[in-house]
């Protein structure tokens, strides 16, 4: 997987240098970021189902038959169920990449290819917009993380939603 770390090496090798100052100091950030990061990924390993539930009833409240109106959800139990099943799939990934430090592991298993996916399934990308955007808008410090570790989950759900979009 990718973090700031590999990535900083890999550089520094691929160019035949030892890493320069300049890629230190982005190594040292990193660190120094990692408590909130590691901070913002305990409380997420602590409620997945829970916060990938309310995604869901956002998603199903906000958009009952799909973000287009495309997809009639004849099934709610099935659909809500498949559905909290993705979510709790990419609040999984954003954990690894919260202890990670970069986005390698939301890259390599969640966004690459996820459009043409999403495409030839006929899923709409736009409720798991919704849904992310919710989350992004419930999380509150100091009630459910430290301001640092709120910013750090924030910052994965924004990537996570703008790939999507």
């Amino acid at each position: 997987m990718k973090s700031v770390i590999t990535t900083v090496v890999g550089a520094a090798d691929s160019a035949s240098r030892f890493p320069s100052a300049s890629d230190m100091e982005s190594v040292q950030g990193s660190i120094q970021r990692a408590a909130a990061r590691l901070e913002a990924a305990e409380k997420l390993a602590g409620n997945y189902d829970q916060v990938a539930q309310e995604a869901v009833d956002a998603v199903y409240n906000q958009y009952p038959n799909g973000a287009t109106g495309r997809q009639p959800r004849k099934c709610a139990t099935e659909g809500k169920e498949k559905c909290k099943r993705d979510f709790v799939h990419y609040l999984r990934l954003i954990n690894y990449c919260l202890v990670t430090g970069g986005t390698g592991p939301l890259d390599e298993l969640a966004i690459n290819g996820q459009k043409e996916v999403y495409k030839a399934l006929s899923i709409d990308a736009g409720t798991y917009v919704a849904g992310f955007s919710h989350l992004r808008s419930r999380g509150c410090a100091p009630r459910d993380m430290s301001a640092q570790a709120l910013t750090a989950y924030n910052q994965l759900l924004d990537y996570v939603i703008n790939s999507l979009g």
